[in-house]
Formats: C-alpha cells, structure tokens, sequence
C-alpha cells in the first residue's frame, strides 16, 4: 500500500470517509494514482483535490461513494482510480497539455485518461495502455 508523500488522506477523501476510517482509507485509493498525483505535486507545486479540511468547499474531487452529489457507479472516482486537481501555478489546460504532449514521461506513466474541457484537471488510472482524452 502506497501512502502519499505530498498529500494527507483528507484532501483525497470525503469528510464522512476521512471520520469513518482515518489514515485506513488509503486502502481505499488506487496505488497509480497516489504515485501520480505525488509526481503531480513534485512537478507543478501547490495542487489541491479536496480542500474541506481547511474550509474550503471540495470534498468529491478525490474518492466518490454512494453519498456523493457527484457519484456514478462506473466511475473511475468511484473505484479510487481518479483525481480532479487544480494548481496555484498552472491552469488545469497547461498541465493537461503537458500530459498528452509527453504520455510516456515517468511521472505520467501511470495517467491513462484525462477529461478535456475543464477548469480542473482530470486524471485517472484506469486499466488501459494508453492514455484516452474526453469530454465531460
């Protein structure tokens, strides 16, 4: 089980998730995706997911369960496989760019698909050797 080194549980997670099972809902996230969004992280500087722990108003950017006005069953959010990042330094696009323009760059190597069209930066690992760009 990977644990993040630039993130902590409550910015990956629901308020309700991170009270029910603390530091034991890393178990709950896809390995790729904590690696990347560290990568993320390392890369491009201040990245925010979730941002309810300091009062902000993000808390489905990261893991989707059943209680999420966001949740659909397929999605990758749902199986911990995705993340919707927003940057301090870079738009969601610049960074977006980056990642098609370099797919097999090491700190992408795990990015299989990212949405295009929006302010935030879609990313996730779903199980597939390439990486798919899509609308919402």
């Amino acid at each position: 089980m990977y644990k993040c080194i630039h993130f902590e549980i409550h910015e990956l997670v629901s308020r309700r998730i991170y009270e029910d099972h603390g530091e034991l809902a890393w178990e709950l996230l896809d390995d790729r995706l904590l690696i990347t969004i560290d990568r993320l992280r390392e890369r491009y500087g201040k990245t925010t997911i979730n941002n309810y722990h300091w009062g902000g108003n993000r808390q489905w950017s990261g893991l989707r369960t059943p209680d999420s006005p966001y949740y659909t069953p397929h999605s990758q959010h749902t199986f911990g496989r995705a993340a919707d990042c927003l940057f301090r330094d870079y738009t969601a696009q610049a960074v977006r760019t980056h990642i098609l323009n370099n797919p097999g760059h090491t700190d992408f190597m795990y990015i299989t698909s990212v949405e295009r069209g929006t302010s935030w930066l879609h990313i996730d690992t779903r199980n597939c050797n390439r990486i798919k760009a899509f609308y919402p």
